[in-house]
This record gives C-alpha cells, sequence and structure tokens, in this order.
C-alpha cells in the first residue's frame, strides 16, 4: 500500500481516486476548487489543509486539474505541493497543460530531488470511471515503472511517450487536435445528412459498420443525434488544449489551419454560452450556421 496524494477531484479526478482507494492505497485529498466527495472522505481518505500537507504525508502526489496556472498553483503557491516535499517524493501531473511550462515545473522539482511525471490522460468521464484512460506519459523510466502500479489503476493503454517531461503533454495536444477534427467531421456529416432529408441516426448506425467508424462517431455521434451534451469533457477545456496546439505550431513556424477552423468552431460555442457543454456541441456551431438543428 502506498500513501497517495490526490489533488482535483472533480469529473476526471474523483472516479480516478477512487480506483487508488479501492486498490487498497492510502488517499491523503485537499479541497482545491471543488468540494471533497464524500465518497472518499467516508472511505477513509486522510482530508489535509493544504496541497503543502498533502505533499508532507504522501510519497507521491497526484494532481489533476483544469489547466497551466492551476497546475502552477498547487506546486509553488505558499502553501503548495513543493514546500511540503523532501527527496525521494514523486510528483505526477495528470492534468493537460503547456509542455513547455512543465518542463520548467519538473525542473524546479528535480532540483527538490524529486521526480516529475507529465501523464495526461485521454477517455473522458467515460474512461475515467470504467478504468479505461489512455495514459500518455513523459518522464524519467525509473519513474515511470514506479508509477506504473498506480497508473493501472486508472487506465489500459499507458505509454511512456518519452523520457523527457513534456513528452506525455505533447502527446495529448495531438490527441485533442485529432478528437476536435473527428468531431467537426462527424458534426458536417450529420448535419449534411439530415439537411438532406435523411435520418443522422440511421446514417450513424450505417457508417458504424464501415470504414468511416470511430469512437467519436459511436460515443459523440449519439450525443449530438439524442441532443444530449451534458459535459463529460467541455468545450472550455477543449479550447485550451487547441490554444495550447496553435500557440506550439506558431512557435515551431508550422501550420494547422483545421485545427485553427475547428477552434473557431468552438469559440462560435463560447459565442452562444455552450462553453460549459459537452465538446460534441461543436455541431451547434454549424446548426446556427446553417439555421437547422439536426435532431
Amino acid at each position: 500500500m502506498s500513501k497517495i496524494g490526490f489533488i482535483g477531484l472533480g469529473i476526471m479526478g474523483r472516479p480516478m481516486a477512487e480506483h487508488l482507494q479501492n486498490g487498497g492505497h492510502e488517499l491523503f485529498v485537499v479541497q482545491h476548487r471543488c468540494p471533497l466527495p464524500v465518497s472518499i472522505t467516508e472511505k477513509g481518505a486522510v482530508v489535509c489543509s493544504s496541497a503543502r500537507e498533502v505533499a508532507e504525508k504522501a510519497d507521491i502526489i497526484i494532481a489533476i486539474v483544469p489547466d497551466t496556472p492551476q497546475v502552477e498553483e498547487v506546486l509553488f503557491a505558499e502553501n503548495g505541493v513543493a514546500n511540503g516535499l523532501s527527496p525521494g517524493k514523486l510528483f505526477i501531473d495528470m492534468s493537460s497543460i503547456s509542455p513547455i511550462a512543465t518542463k520548467d515545473f519538473a525542473s524546479r522539482l528535480n532540483a527538490l530531488g524529486c521526480d516529475y511525471l507529465d501523464a495526461p490522460v485521454s477517455g473522458g468521464e467515460v474512461g475515467a470511471k470504467a478504468a479505461t484512460l489512455t495514459i500518455m506519459v513523459g518522464g524519467p523510466l525509473v519513474a515511470f515503472e514506479r508509477a506504473r502500479p498506480l497508473l493501472e489503476l486508472m487506465g489500459k493503454n499507458i505509454t511512456l511517450v518519452g523520457e523527457e517531461n513534456g513528452a506525455g503533454q505533447t502527446c495529448k495536444v495531438a490527441n485533442q487536435i485529432i478528437v476536435a477534427l473527428n468531431i467537426e467531421a462527424v458534426s458536417e456529416a450529420l448535419l449534411f445528412a439530415s439537411r438532406a432529408g435523411v435520418d443522422p441516426e440511421r446514417v450513424r448506425q450505417a457508417l458504424m459498420g464501415g470504414f468511416a467508424n470511430s469512437r467519436i462517431l459511436e460515443v459523440h455521434g449519439e450525443r449530438m443525434t439524442k441532443r444530449s451534451f451534458d459535459p463529460g469533457f467541455r468545450i472550455g477545456l477543449h479550447q485550451k488544449d487547441l490554444n495550447i496546439a496553435l500557440d506550439g505550431a506558431r512557435s515551431m513556424g508550422i501550420s494547422l489551419p483545421n485545427t485553427a477552423t475547428a477552434q473557431e468552431l468552438f469559440n462560435a460555442c463560447q459565442g452562444h454560452g455552450l462553453g460549459d457543454r459537452d465538446h460534441s456541441a461543436m455541431i451547434r456551431a454549424l446548426e446556427i450556421m446553417a439555421n437547422h438543428e439536426i435532431g
């Protein structure tokens, strides 16, 4: 049994932490931007007063929070993780943040004698609950092997992308580009079918048997036809990830034209008050422009 600190018990973090608890590990938690889940505290999680106290009591600290500034706050605020660390401890950031900032954060923790892994996830709320997340890891092999038993309680496809910090985050950015463009493609296809007078749900079912099939068509296509946009992964968070992609592309002197188009559709959704809806609601931007809803 390991002593695990867990910071960020929201839509994704709560089920991930529960899997660790069910795996027999002792949890140390702190409230961060949302109330502590009763389901976790009733099972014996130790409630701490700060991220610093979490780091003092745990051997491995995991964080999954919305964005780069929140990770920096968790780590380096006055009562942050860094001030509670001692040599030999491991910090695992499972948030989706800037690869450049990740390298800086890792360097600062390495100077304290601690290891750092960036291990962002893909699979959404469904994957978090089912413990089937894809986990993309950057950092030293020794630290990865130390973390692997914990990661295996939360995910299925676990890959050490590279032994340099930031490799996991770079992989997650690539993932988010692919997901956004697939959502855009499915949105266009179902809108086209609906406007042509064909049932988009039957079109979705037919396409699932062919080369056009994908998890996006299967899961988010159904969300689109059933008009079920309660968030599994919010548009606002996907916008953040695409901003990282586009900023990185500019810094490297490359063009990501379709990523930019997907971002503009998310921007249109934000403009219509849909930023807190699931990212499958990207279809609403196309529907609004076409003055036609598929459902």
